[in-house]
């Protein structure tokens, strides 16, 4: 019954210290999420009603994209269409072919990560710098984001300093304080940030009514990545597009409180057009994003405004990384854009969630995340990805719990189980005995104790609290 989810989760559940942090970090992510939300009676009409400017916009997809095209266009500034994410890459290769850029710096943007357009640049002898602090230390440890929000989080600052030393860019051993860590990290990407070409931001949101990209970052990177190279080039999922400023106001009020429980980000750039003698490209990308559309069941995942909120809350991405999941975006968004992407490389997925719905409940845009898990799991018999051993245990159970009489027995019969040796028990037979202990069960069910009259009734009223001496 083991899925990829679970295979990979064993080992980083093998140093709990780690674990443990993991967990409490992100719940205390989650707290302050809560904290945000307390603060404005609207909140819940936030949600309502960011739910319902997403689902008429990815809805209205084709009028808002012309829109937002054309008034890029009438500023100067070159869109591009991306079928796919070999499609992207070959256009944004192109772009920095045509200028002879060899370095390029950028700001966080999953797209990229998705298109896996890293890579693909510097098998083309082009040096890609990410700017983002979380980013930069991954890229340079060769890692993979571990979440959309925080992508370093799950390293601590010992190994983030021991890092640092290594390639030089901390000048004092054993000096681990985050504040001084930060400073080399800055001084580092200043070089980077002087010496580039050209310079790549993502986008979270697009404006259709006046063409604006709108970059959100707490470290001012992405207006690093503009202001100091000529060309500029926006990755940008077709998906972000919302009509109006004031559609705009209504998310942005919703992103930085879900995702890191702060008001607003530190740093909230537009971009409309190129700076002064620059250049200025958009590169609008589908890759797929048209047949998660036409997904009846499962086309609200498209509302998702990649705040993080549902993976700092899951009891599961929190105990088990995102380096757990097959997806390069861990938690319960990325089951559901997993599965809609490659049923048969992430269905694995699936099994990774408790359906809590905690996920669905600090969703700003009201994704039904965890609804949409549990009907992914309804559909993996069609899909052809079903476990054998889950469904005839399914099986077992519909026949106990469905003949009285083999129930009863059971019942009767199950303390024998506690004098069975371990051995007998704690097998691969007995999925939930790893890492558990098995209950005790008692000498007499519960419902033999209540039809015996064992047990007082509990539908009587239950006395006050200092009346039951009066009695």
């Amino acid at each position: 019954m083991s899925t990829k989810h679970a295979d990979r989760s064993k080992e980083y559940l093998r140093n709990p210290e780690k674990i443990s942090r993991h967990d409490q970090t992100f719940w205390g992510v989650r707290e302050k999420r809560d904290r945000m939300a307390q603060e404005l009676p609207e909140w819940e009409a936030l949600r309502e009603l960011a739910s319902q400017i997403k689902r008429h916009t990815v809805t209205h997809l084709a009028d808002y994209l012309d829109e937002f095209s054309t008034r890029l266009e009438e500023r100067g500034v070159v869109v591009h269409w991306a079928r796919d994410a070999q499609e992207f890459n070959e256009i944004v290769f192109g772009i920095l072919e045509t200028h002879k850029v060899q370095k390029l710096v950028k700001s966080k943007s999953m797209l990229t990560e998705e298109c896996e357009m890293n890579p693909y640049l510097e098998s083309r002898g082009i040096d890609v710098v990410e700017t983002d602090l979380g980013e930069r230390i991954i890229q340079l440890l060769g890692q993979k984001p571990s979440h959309i929000v925080m992508p370093a989080i799950h390293l601590t600052r010992d190994e983030v300093g021991a890092l640092f030393e290594r390639l030089g860019i901390s000048r004092e051993a054993g000096n681990h304080d985050p504040s001084y860590l930060t400073r080399c990290a800055r001084y580092h990407l200043r070089d980077e940030f002087m010496t580039a070409d050209a310079g790549m931001t993502g986008c979270n949101f697009g404006v259709a009514q006046t063409g604006d990209v709108v970059v959100c970052t707490n470290e001012g990177n992405a207006d690093m990545s503009t202001s100091m190279p000529k060309l500029h080039i926006v990755a940008m999922g077709i998906e972000k597009i919302v009509p109006d400023y004031a559609s705009l106001s209504v998310m942005h009020r919703l992103l930085a409180r879900c995702g890191t429980g702060q008001p607003t980000t530190t740093f909230t750039s537009h971009f409309e057009k190129a700076r002064p003698g620059g250049e200025m490209h958009v590169v609008l990308v589908d890759n797929g994003r048209s047949e998660m559309l036409s997904n009846e069941e499962h086309w609200q995942t498209l509302k998702c405004l990649r705040c993080g909120a549902c993976m700092n809350t899951c009891p599961v991405y929190r105990r088990s990384t995102g380096y757990s999941y097959s997806y390069f975006i861990p938690g319960p968004i990325g089951i559901n854009l997993g599965m809609l992407k490659s049923p048969e490389a992430h269905h694995g997925n699936v099994s990774a969630c408790t359906l809590c719905l905690s996920c669905s409940n600090v969703c700003p845009a009201k994704v039904d995340l965890g609804e949409q898990i549990y009907r992914w799991r309804q559909q993996l018999e069609a899909l052809g990805y079903e476990s054998s051993e889950k469904k005839w245990m399914s099986r077992g159970m519909s026949g106990l719990f469905g003949n009285t009489a083999v129930y009863q027995t059971a019942l009767k019969c199950a303390p024998i189980l506690n004098s069975m040796p371990r051995w007998l028990l704690y097998n691969k037979m007995n999925a939930w005995g790893e890492g558990h202990e098995m209950m005790t069960f008692p000498k007499k069910s519960f419902h033999a104790m209540w039809k015996d009259g064992d047990i007082e009734d509990l539908t009587k009223e239950t006395p006050a609290k200092g009346e039951e001496n009066k009695r």
